[in-house]
């Protein structure tokens, strides 16, 4: 009897499980799917109703007849070289903040700590007006550097905290270790904890790069012709029928998506699950 119903709870817990993945998956990809169609469709899917479950009628032509509305293709590219540039600095100087932080004791550490952490919860909206002064000074008005450096700052406080929580789960024994078999301690980092670390480092790239992605505010008030994808859109697509707005946001989602299949396999492994 106790055999019995031991199976069964594993059952129903088996069922919840999945059942809740459903609906997870649901939630994220049901409201992709119907922005798909509206952008494919062209204005006869986006005003039909009911919904079909089965996309009928799609076409190619109204996502490529937006690709080729001018501005498009520039601000997209544009957005591309915000997001590599504050993914790359994100990297370069969050990490070895991050390891500095996990490794090392030193006065202030955890005023450091809290100070990167309120950096977060400063309105953007406050500088607008000296970044804009300052950018216009330093020749930065109206280019992808400065959009990628204001988004740097924005990504920079998570990436810091995360890879010194990441560093922390690398045990120091290894390093040591390494230390003794003749590896400096550049050796060591590059060698033994990175290459452990890169799940967590995956995480801080995905965040880096969908934080500056997503980003509007600043890049509305810091490009007048350079602007972002985002910024672009904001302006133009208010105006615009309801189909060129799937499509924009399609064309918002969608790089995001690439960006974070390209990476899967080492977010998977922070979860020990095999992307094979």
């Amino acid at each position: 009897m106790s055999t019995t119903r031991a199976a069964n709870f594993v059952s129903s817990r088996r069922i919840l499980l999945w059942s809740g993945i459903a609906v997870l998956c649901a939630w994220v990809l049901v409201p992709i799917y119907l922005i798909a169609l509206g952008a494919f469709g062209g204005r006869s899917a986006v005003y039909l109703w009911p919904k079909t479950g089965l996309p009928t009628g799609l076409s190619f032509e109204p996502f490529l007849l937006f690709l080729r509305t001018e501005g498009v293709l520039g601000s997209f590219l544009n957005s591309l070289g915000a997001a590599a540039i504050t993914v790359a600095l994100s990297l370069l100087l969050g990490a070895p903040a991050g390891y500095a932080l996990a490794r090392y004791n030193f006065h202030g550490k955890d005023s450091f700590r809290l100070m990167v952490l309120l950096t977060r919860a400063f309105p953007l909206a406050i500088l607008a007006l000296p970044l804009t002064v300052s950018f216009i000074r330093l020749g930065l008005y109206d280019t992808v550097t400065g959009v990628g450096l204001v988004h740097t700052v924005l990504a920079l406080p998570f990436a810091v905290l995360v890879t010194q929580g990441i560093f922390l789960g690398v045990p120091r024994e290894l390093e040591e270790a390494a230390w003794v078999f003749g590896c400096s301690r550049i050796q060591a980092f590059f060698k033994i904890v990175a290459p452990l670390a890169l799940p967590g480092i995956a995480a801080t790239a995905v965040f880096a790069f969908v934080i500056s992605w997503n980003e509007v505010f600043a890049a509305s008030v810091l490009t007048v012709r350079n602007r972002t994808l985002t910024a672009y859109l904001l302006t133009v697509l208010a105006e615009s029928p309801m189909h060129y707005r799937f499509a924009g946001g399609l064309m918002l989602i969608l790089p995001s998506v690439v960006f974070i299949f390209a990476v899967r396999r080492y977010l998977f492994a922070i979860w020990g699950i095999s992307s094979k």
